[in-house]
């Protein structure tokens, strides 16, 4: 440890009368008042000195060059001499050992003879350090220390789990068995209230992280929640949460609000670390958990003892910290992440609980490996108590791949199809413990009106001829795909409407004028439902659809129904609950029909999504549809099989010469491309069943897969298929310069991620920043992309150049030298990006929205990227304006038509 770039705040005698009395006697032990004061006057009388200088426990000359670890080690020793001696001399003069009130512990922020930025905050629930732990023989020991009131320095290694580190979660989950570890893990939760320890969590995550192997990371998963289960049920809720990186679901809004400053505030306090220090450690790391793990592994010593976390009190400080509000919440939510911070027993809790913190765990626990988890380790444990039915470890193992393949299989459907309709940690886990793997638990978690559904998801194909193959021979639906915000409206009884984003998220507050017109659509006869759409906003007189841009302008929560400026219209295309029934097992036809008929639509406000019906023969409506869609601003088309189809014989390989001849011209404005179906490519590795109709590994005669229209919570089906205008191959690129990039967060810590682009203003000379990316590189790209522009030998590196306009703050500049070629879905205003400012907006320049790399363009040169011009001349021409206002203002046009 360093001496600290900020000094000792030294004794001087001369300050003020308080400042006579030496730190013996705050930190001393004290049993009674008469005794305190004995020992006060003795020290005093005896700090004189035989040559007459006064003795101050350390000499100040000498503490100031100390390390902050040997000066608190020698005043610790200081004061253990001088409490020996107050103590015989208490006993001479007393007798016997009193049992008066002295002073039970002081605070030791409030002394002023420690740095106070360097002790640890005092905690109401702090008991008096009893024990000290020393290194013997390389092993930590704890020996008692009689003086309840003395500081006591603590080795901070000695607050590793030793017992959780040794537990092998990643062991086979069929050969591993908890209760070999229970009575070991009791024994040590008996220490801390019975519950479970923070550091069995930090193990688990500890081996999860240390794989890349999914069967690996499931397999610790199982392992470790079947611990829990059977070992202390109460806390499984809480690990799941934790795992899962979250306190509570999208739709419940409880967010942590803890910005960088808090936990930089902590690392600091706790870890004993400076501004530079910790700035250092990030630069080098680019992860807050990493920062913590070194910095708590370079602790030596801490001033109290640290207090072992339990799984349960984490998740419910996490609890406290996001239900903090209103005045002083700041400070309350600071001390809540240093308590925690300071009670992390070694460097990996630091590390897991920062991350936690910062929600991005990076363990690779998603919401699927969760849900398979917890499927299997319910297969095989169950809670003290509980009496329902369990599969044997030994009959499991006898089974071939492919038959526990089934056997999980059915089990880990049955746990997602409850998730995807009640997507709710709270409702499944205390089902789970209650029923374990059966039928009951899909009445448990079923479709419930104001919790929302995992929404359905289509499948994406590249062109119309792609999804004319896949559905040939079915009857299907074109609808329009507007582009606005995918909305989940739920009515009750009583008239209360929910209204949730497509990631869960409750958008009530956003649209008031949506929940106000909700009683209008009702028809007659509907009580409840749930049906689900698109807001899209909307010029309310003439009905024209505006860009998405336009939406995101509108306020996200306290909306006043009375300062809307931004209209919007919801598009409804699905009904899956009605009159208290679910509807998601009927088909798309009917759940359409009855929307339809029992709904009232009322113009410019509320309405159907525009839709053709239609097979793979008329692949010439079907062009003609797509393409009025794309030109009153849709993103394209969403297809939807009207009817489940059963088994159907197998298509030819070549169409017939009728389809054959209604196949539609390929044009420039939509070129569609049709695969090539004379010669079959062989199945590749990555060949799965949904990506071809056919098998064709099996031959002549193979029956395609059946395609339902049901409807399927939280699936990617072939039954709806989205063809989207940017999906093209022939759409507009952009070539860029690299000129700035940031330190990458979780996996792309090591990286530069993201990477900030610009366009060339040929008329200043100055480049203009227009976007951000992280879309379309490979770790391949990342690595040799950081050894181009590296930051240790500053290669390719350069300070904040002049002739840029962009005014936020990168971590690195890069020398512009390289072009690389973009593709977008849609070029937009914005308000931080400068490029082409004044060309199109005044006040604002122009971005990309879902920028993605496609790759470096070896033969242009940078004087050759395109230019600010250029990129409002896509604006014009994206919004049917030509060349039309811009031509007098773009003096590089020619120019860049050369290119």
């Amino acid at each position: 440890m360093t001496t600290p770039s900020k000094r000792r705040k030294l004794n001087d005698t001369g300050s003020s009368p308080q400042t006579a009395k030496s730190l013996d006697f705050f930190f001393s032990k004290q049993k009674s008042s008469s005794r305190g004061d004995q020992r006060v006057a003795k020290r005093q009388d005896d700090q004189s000195t035989p040559n007459g200088s006064q003795n101050t426990l350390l000499d100040t000359d000498t503490t100031s060059r100390l390390t902050d670890e040997d000066f608190a080690r020698q005043l610790q020793a200081e004061w253990d001499r001088q409490d020996q001696e107050s103590s015989r001399n208490a006993r001479d003069q007393q007798g016997s050992k009193g049992s008066g009130e002295g002073d039970s512990g002081q605070d030791l922020r409030g002394v002023g003879k420690i740095d106070e930025s360097r002790v640890p905050e005092a905690r109401e629930d702090d008991v008096p350090t009893t024990e000290i732990a020393k290194m013997v023989d390389g092993k930590v020991e704890v020996e008692s220390n009689s003086h309840e009131n003395t500081l006591s320095l603590q080795a901070s290694v000695s607050a590793e789990d030793a017992v959780s580190s040794t537990i092998p979660f990643d062991e086979n989950p069929l050969t591993f068995d908890p209760s070999k570890y229970l009575p070991q893990l009791k024994q040590h939760w008996a220490k801390e209230g019975g519950v479970a320890s923070y550091g069995l969590l930090t193990r688990c995550f500890v081996l999860v992280n240390s794989t890349q192997s999914r069967i690996k990371i499931v397999d610790t998963l199982v392992n470790f929640l079947r611990t829990i289960i059977e070992g202390d049920p109460d806390s499984l809720l809480p690990t799941v949460w934790l795992t899962t990186n979250a306190i509570s679901p999208p739709y419940i809004s409880l967010e942590l609000g803890l910005g960088g400053s808090a936990i930089s505030k902590a690392l600091k306090k706790t870890c004993l670390l400076n501004n530079a220090g910790l700035k250092s450690l990030y630069d080098k790391h680019g992860d807050a958990g990493d920062v913590a793990f070194e910095a708590k592994k370079r602790q030596s010593v801490t001033l109290r003892k640290p207090k072992p976390l339990s799984i349960k009190g984490v998740f419910e400080s996490l609890v406290k910290i996001a239900n903090s509000k209103g005045t002083g919440s700041q400070e309350f939510k600071q001390r809540i992440v240093e308590r925690l911070l300071q009670d992390a027993q070694g460097p990996e809790e630091s590390r897991y609980l920062v991350r936690t913190l910062c929600q991005h765990l990076r363990i690779g626990a998603v919401k699927t490996t969760m849900l398979i988890a917890l499927s299997r380790a319910f297969l095989m444990s169950r809670p003290p108590g509980a009496d329902f039915e369990l599969k044997k470890q030994s009959d499991l193992a006898k089974l071939k791949k492919e038959g526990l393949a089934e056997v999980y299989g059915k089990a880990e459907e049955l746990v997602k199809a409850c998730f995807a309709v009640r997507p709710n940690y709270n409702d499944l886990v205390p089902s789970l413990l209650e029923v374990g793997i059966n039928d009951e638990l899909l009445v448990r978690c079923g479709l419930a009106l104001h919790v929302p559904l995992r929404p359905m998801l289509g499948s994406i194909t590249r062109d119309l001829g792609e999804m004319l193959t896949k559905l040939q021979g079915r009857d299907f639906s074109c609808e329009y795909k507007y582009d606005g915000q995918r909305a989940q409206v739920h009515c009750d009884e009583n008239g209360k409407v929910s209204i949730f984003s497509r990631h869960l998220e409750i958008m009530t507050d956003k649209y008031p004028d949506l929940v106000a017109m909700v009683p209008q659509i009702r028809g007659e006869g509907v009580s409840s439902f749930i049906l689900e759409g698109e807001v899209v906003a909307i010029d309310r007189e003439s009905g024209e659809l505006k860009a998405f841009q336009t939406l995101t302008n509108r306020a996200r929560k306290d909306v006043d129904i009375s300062a809307i400026k931004v209209d919007v219209c919801l598009f409804s295309f699905d009904l899956m609950y009605l009159n208290g029934e679910s509807l998601l097992d009927r088909p798309f036809r009917e759940r359409r029909s009855l929307l339809r008929s029992l709904f009232v639509e009322i113009p410019h406000k509320f309405t159907w999504v525009k839709n053709i019906d239609a097979t793979s023969a008329d692949s010439e409506t079907v062009l003609e549809f797509f393409k009025s869609a794309t030109e009153i601003k849709c993103e394209g088309i969403m297809v939807k099989v009207l009817d489940n189809t059963s088994l159907l014989p197998p298509a030819d390989s070549d169409p017939s010469p009728t389809q054959q001849s209604k196949r539609p011209p390929q044009e420039s404005s939509t070129p569609i491309s049709y695969p090539k179906t004379n010669k079959p490519k062989p199945p590749t590795k990555n060949s799965t069943s949904t990506s071809q109709p056919d098998d064709p590994r099996k031959g002549p005669g193979t029956r395609r897969k059946p395609l339902l229209s049901t409807y399927e919570p939280d699936k990617r089906l072939d039954s709806w298929l989205k063809v989207k205008k940017d999906y093209n191959a022939s759409s507009e690129t952009l070539d860029l310069i690299p000129i700035a990039a940031w330190h990458g967060q979780g996996r792309k810590a090591k990286w530069w991620s993201p990477i900030l682009l610009a366009v060339r203003n040929p008329t200043t000379g100055s480049l203009e920043a227009v976007t951000k990316c992280i879309s379309g590189f490979t770790d391949t790209f990342y690595k040799s992309n950081k050894d181009r522009y590296n930051e240790v030998t500053g290669e390719n590196l350069i300070s904040r150049p002049s002739y840029v306009e962009y005014p936020g703050n990168p971590d690195v500049w890069f020398e512009p030298q390289e072009v690389w070629e973009m593709a977008f879905a849609d070029i937009t205003k914005s308000p931080t990006y400068l490029a082409a400012i004044g060309l199109v907006d005044e006040d604002r320049g122009l971005s990309m929205r879902f920028p993605r790399f496609l790759k470096v363009r070896e033969d242009k040169g940078v004087e050759e990227a395109s230019t600010a011009g250029f990129l409002a001349e896509l604006w014009f021409k994206q919004e049917d304006k030509g060349n039309t206002g811009v031509s007098g203002k773009v003096e590089a046009k020619e120019e860049e038509e050369d290119e």
